[in-house]
């Protein structure tokens, strides 16, 4: 894969410094140096040691990377939102992890994208997760499609230049909800369970943002923005007002309102893309077995 950039600085600098400025890795330089990449200045082959000079026009050629063996291949279709030569963005169903475990190594989204490039033959084969959702939560997940392209987005999560909302069905006191509110309480391990969280003073900040769409006496819909991104904290925070999650019986959620999965969908990402100057969003109406609910609300 080809990249290529101008550099228009008009004092010099050395490739390696350029590079580094462009997302580029010592871990990716080395690879493009050791494995058959190249760098390019004025499509002369050079190191990284080269001085550049205003307007020069640098080219690095990264190797395709070797499919990881381990990751099997589940030959299921995927739903595709969006895709190009750096990204993939799916609606995962709910029921389904997103990633293998030790001993549960296929059945995942990962597993299915997988398939989905081996059947396209691309030449990257490598699965890169960016955006993880919880196996019974429904909705977005992204992939970065290469290991620079993965590196570009996660520098981005790490600047919180991601956006990603959530709606959520909910049940016991819903009449307590405002229509716009932030759930600020740190949540930490419940001792009892090797899985449950809990809010607990000892624990890490968490701040969950919501707007409540509608509701009647059984139960609302509301739109969900974290702030932060601790396990289970839409969970735990809205169980935590007394508003679980409907269909979520780890924290004590209504099973007998028509939904036996937490009623959580990942409904709208934006972030900005790696290697063009846009900001790419998109959205997806609820899941079906969320949506017969929420039409009777």
């Amino acid at each position: 894969m080809e990249f290529k950039w101008t550099y228009k600085e008009p004092f010099s600098s050395l490739v390696r410094t350029f590079l580094k400025r462009q997302g580029i890795s010592k871990k990716l330089l080395a690879k493009i140096k050791f494995q058959g990449g190249k760098i390019l200045v004025n499509e002369t082959e050079q190191n990284v040691l080269f001085s550049l000079k205003a307007h020069d026009i640098v080219t690095v050629v990264i190797p395709d990377e070797e499919p990881h063996e381990t990751l099997l291949a589940d030959d299921v279709p995927i739903e595709i939102v969006f895709e190009d030569e750096h990204l993939l963005i799916v609606n995962k169903p709910a029921g389904i992890a997103s990633i293998p475990a030790q001993y549960h190594p296929r059945g995942t989204m990962a597993n299915r994208v997988k398939a989905y490039y081996v059947n396209k033959e691309y030449a990257n084969q490598v699965v890169h997760v960016v955006t993880r959702l919880d196996r019974d939560t429904s909705g977005l997940m992204l992939f970065a499609k290469h290991g620079f392209a993965h590196a570009k987005l996660d520098q981005g999560l790490q600047q919180n230049q991601f956006v990603k909302k959530y709606q959520a069905l909910v049940s016991g006191e819903v009449e307590s909800l405002q229509d716009h509110g932030n759930i600020s309480l740190p949540i930490g391990r419940d001792l009892s369970s090797l899985v449950k969280r809990q809010v607990i003073e000892t624990g890490q900040k968490a701040e969950t943002e919501y707007w409540l769409k509608k509701r009647n006496q059984a139960c609302a819909l509301v739109d969900i923005q974290l702030h932060t991104g601790r396990t289970h904290q839409i969970r735990v925070h809205l169980s935590a007002i007394g508003c679980p999650l409907l269909g979520d019986d780890l924290y004590e959620g209504a099973m007998d309102l028509g939904i036996e999965r937490q009623a959580l969908h990942c409904y709208s990402l934006s972030f900005p893309h790696p290697f063009r100057e846009e900001r790419m969003s998109f959205e997806l109406p609820l899941a079906n077995d969320m949506a017969k609910i929420a039409e009777l609300i």
